[in-house]
């Protein structure tokens, strides 16, 4: 499934990822990764041009080869480890380990993961709780409850990025928000996530 594949009908299911990015009420940067079972904002979905622009601004922004790359920046900061997946991680030992693997794929400029996103690009990562059925992932770090599809804060930028960082032309691909902050908001509730970010970047 692609991004060309949304519409207002779409609803997550298992097997399909998507990257969204955000813009808090204070103009930072965030990649939202529904990992199958976050909702993506009802703003989004119903906005066919901005659905278009995913594939671009992620292309971009992980400096693939596109035209805006003359565009490119490298922030040179740090990745800072938050809340993690229990599923994804439960072969470590300590949060120690996981924080070094982190780091190490954060260094990586020739192909930028997720952990070299903050980084190099200055964007927050929320990950979405996944998994097969309730409880088979969980959210480590994080003392209230959490569900299937609830974006938790994974990754941390040292240096922010801000909607000036972006080609004009990719800014429409950004979901907008008058009420949040990454850098306190951990966790978004799944079930709110269109109120959350109600309207595109213009």
């Amino acid at each position: 499934m692609s991004y060309e594949d949304l519409n207002a009908n779409w609803r997550p299911d298992f097997g399909t990822i998507f990257d969204w990015p955000a813009m808090d009420k204070f103009g930072k940067i965030a990649i939202m990764v529904n990992n199958c079972w976050g909702d993506l904002p009802k703003a989004l979905l119903s906005n066919y041009d901005s659905i278009l622009l995913l594939d671009p601004f992620m292309e971009h922004i992980t400096e693939g080869i596109d035209k805006f790359s003359q565009y490119s920046y490298n922030k040179h900061g740090e990745t800072i480890l938050d809340l993690y997946s229990g599923l994804t991680y439960k072969a470590y030992k300590n949060r120690k380990e996981i924080e070094k693997e982190v780091f190490e794929e954060s260094k990586h400029e020739n192909v930028i993961t997720d952990e070299g996103l903050p980084a190099q690009k200055g964007v927050f990562v929320y990950y979405a709780v996944e998994g097969c059925k309730p409880g088979h992932d969980f959210v480590v770090g994080y003392d209230g409850e959490t569900k299937m599809g609830d974006y938790f804060r994974y990754l941390i930028p040292t240096i922010y990025a801000s909607i000036e960082d972006f080609p004009k032309e990719l800014r429409p691909a950004i979901a907008v928000s008058d009420t949040v902050d990454f850098t306190k908001d951990r966790l978004f509730d799944n079930d709110k996530i269109s109120e959350y970010f109600p309207r595109m970047y213009s």
